[in-house]
């Protein structure tokens, strides 16, 4: 089962066939987030299928409230394209991917976040800008697994390569994130799910670069993510995860403004965002 969230009347902003986003996040209790859904829009009707309704854009962003953080060198290829892409402090991006303590970071708050088709940024200070597709994971208030949705981490490489402080520089600013079309609910939470992961970035209309990687080549497993992200830390509205990349663009690859990128993630739908300097 998928949810998402449209915009109905007076501006209201309300999840298909359940009362409020935040409410799902807080009140399932222990029961599968799947059947309390199931339970609370016996009867509803249907606005459309998922299909119509993402290709009429009126598709939200899966957040209201909610923060989202990010995890890095979870993945080889994301260990080879850090170390490449610095110079000068290769060796703790080999080194993190081996540590016990994974790579934590901030990534975003909701107002930075956009939904499908909304514009994704890359920085006006950066000529080396990369989308990142991810899958993340929705935790409720008490870290609880809800499901699977699609994150583009968009990131400015020459920026973090100049210096690791630069990171917060590198991944926080406005339109940074694109979540979404939906959340794929998930009974329980697998440790390494094998899902296939496709991204495609088209300019002026063609294809400019393609490619794909599967979940399973995850270094970690999403417990051992989402264990780490709730030490001293509290989510009071519940938290978005997303576990990094294998798929990176080429070295002398860029985004540019009109740039349409195309995240797809099996069983999850595909996000479509274009692209715009900020």
């Amino acid at each position: 089962m998928r949810v998402l969230r449209l915009p109905l009347q007076e501006g209201q902003r309300e999840v298909v066939d359940v009362v409020s986003w935040d409410l799902l996040l807080t009140s399932a209790g222990d029961r599968p987030l799947a059947a309390y859904v199931a339970e609370i829009s016996e009867g509803a009707e249907a606005l459309g299928s998922f299909a119509d309704l993402v290709a009429q854009g009126r598709v939200l962003t899966p957040l209201d409230r909610q923060e989202v953080w990010a995890a890095g060198v979870t993945y080889w290829r994301s260990r080879q394209a850090r170390m490449e892409e610095s110079d000068t402090a290769s060796k703790i991006y080999d080194l993190v991917y081996d540590a016990e303590r994974p790579e934590l970071f901030f990534k975003a708050t909701p107002h930075r976040v956009v939904g499908p088709g909304g514009e994704i940024a890359v920085r006006q200070d950066s000529k080396w800008s990369v989308p990142e597709p991810e899958l993340a994971v929705l935790l409720d208030n008490k870290l609880n697994f809800i499901g699977f949705t699609v994150c583009n981490d968009v990131s400015s490489r020459d920026i973090e390569g100049a210096n690791p402080l630069y990171l917060p520089q590198a991944k926080v600013y406005d339109a940074c994130c694109a979540v979404g079309p939906a959340v794929l609910l998930v009974d329980s939470l697998p440790e390494k799910p094998e899902l296939r992961m496709e991204c495609t970035i088209k300019r002026d209309g063609l294809e400019v670069f393609h490619g794909g990687a599967s979940t399973a080549q995850l270094k970690r497993t999403l417990p051992e993510l989402i264990g780490y992200l709730g030490r001293s830390n509290s989510f009071p509205e519940g938290v978005l995860l997303s576990t990094g990349t294998s798929i990176v663009p080429p070295d002398d690859f860029t985004l540019q403004a009109g740039d349409l990128v195309e995240i797809e993630i099996e069983g999850v739908g595909i996000l479509a965002n274009p692209v715009k300097v900020v």
